[in-house]
């Protein structure tokens, strides 16, 4: 299921905007706190497809019946990009376990390039919902690799896939790679062009760099 969030009017699209704004992009402080806010509107979208029981609490006066949500989380992400939208998940889902995933791009001279994958930090998945959080899906390469990464650590119940931008190939990609039945992709925007460096047009630009400074890479990442 691909649900797309910029579709409808909300907030959200305010913060897409002030995400992609060149101009806005040169304050890193405020680039990094827009993806932590994006971070926790997925958040609260997601949080109405978990699973939910009444339980009683008790209030100085009385008691309350409230439904609470009985789902395990694990929220995971790609580092280093998706930090900022981790933290605004952590911020809604505090009980949540969390993994991070090491992995970039690395650029062969004819300018293909290839995934490397170095670490997963991960606790067990095993019946869990997962938040598989990346800002940009460009090719898809990434996010395949660290869905099949996190099923080495146990078969979770759901995933829950979210990324601020995507490009329409890579979002075909997924669907190809990833089975409908269990996972569930959120974007807030989709975009028609990959170029042949695999980069998203009109995209953000390289949202590492945005959110953390510019870095000596072995490849022309985009993380």
């Amino acid at each position: 299921m691909i649900i797309n969030l910029g579709s409808k009017n909300s907030i959200l699209n305010q913060f897409i905007a002030e995400i992609r704004d060149e101009q806005i992009q040169k304050d890193s402080l405020r680039f990094r706190h827009n993806l932590v806010r994006a971070g926790e509107v997925f958040a609260m979208e997601i949080s109405k497809t978990l699973n939910y029981e009444r339980k009683e609490v008790k209030t100085p006066l009385g008691t309350a019946e409230v439904a609470l949500p009985t789902n395990e989380l694990v929220l995971a992400t790609i580092l280093r990009a998706g930090l900022p939208i981790h933290q605004g998940l952590l911020n809604f889902f505090d009980k949540a376990e969390n993994a991070f995933i090491s992995a970039y791009r690395v650029y062969e001279k004819d300018g293909t390039f290839h995934i490397r994958f170095e670490h997963i930090s991960c606790p067990s998945i095993e019946g869990k919902v997962v938040v598989l959080a990346d800002p940009m899906l460009a090719t898809g390469s990434s996010i395949a690799l660290a869905y099949n990464a996190l099923l080495e650590k146990g078969t979770p119940s759901h995933v829950h896939i979210l990324t601020l931008v995507a490009s329409r190939e890579g979002i075909e990609f997924l669907r190809k790679k990833i089975p409908a039945r269990k996972a569930t992709i959120w974007v807030g925007a989709i975009d028609d062009e990959l170029t042949s460096k695999a980069f998203i047009v009109p995209g953000l630009g390289d949202a590492g760099d945005l959110a953390y400074g510019s870095k000596t890479a072995w490849g022309e990442d985009f993380y």
